[in-house]
């Protein structure tokens, strides 16, 4: 068995039961290791196309003895279980699971690229992901998590949600 790593995920969504999806998600990846934190929901409009309902959004700490692939085998099913249909890029959706980080690695392989290569670039993500790992250090970058969302250029609003 492989030494615990800590990833971060994002899950969001935009279809249906937002917040419900999002609790579903949460109980399914707990399956892969131990959640030891979970930000709040926010909300925002959609990145890459405007005519779309928004988006709620949550980052996750899990730690997890799963190696890479592995982890993002676990958010893919994670995503088909809630009916995630992939028909466009940046289209709606019922459920996306990003990894984000995975502990200091630097992966890059066929369908997986870990830190996010988006994510200094996508304020949606950087503010959950901030609201529990600010700290965090981008392997590549060499910036922490804070210092990315000070930098970020996406001028799209993120807000935390109360509920419907």
């Amino acid at each position: 068995m492989s030494a615990p790593v800590l990833a971060y995920l994002l899950l969001g969504g935009n279809l249906g039961d937002r917040a419900a999806y999002l609790r579903a998600a949460r109980a399914a990846l707990a399956a892969a290791g131990e959640i030891t934190a979970a930000s709040g929901l926010y909300e925002t409009a959609a990145w890459g196309r405007a005519d779309q309902p928004a988006y709620l959004n949550q980052a996750l700490a899990l730690r997890t003895t799963l190696a890479p692939g592995a982890l993002l085998a676990h958010c893919l099913a994670t995503e088909a279980a809630a009916g995630r249909q992939r028909h466009e890029r940046w289209g709606s959706r019922t459920l996306d699971v990003d990894i984000l980080l995975y502990d200091a690695a630097v992966v890059d392989a066929p369908g997986l690229a870990v830190p996010h290569p988006r994510l200094p670039l996508r304020r949606f993500a950087l503010v959950p992901l901030a609201e529990i790992a600010a700290a965090a250090v981008h392997p590549q970058l060499h910036q922490t998590i804070g210092e990315l969302l000070r930098r970020c250029p996406d001028p799209l609003a993120v807000r935390p949600w109360a509920g419907p």
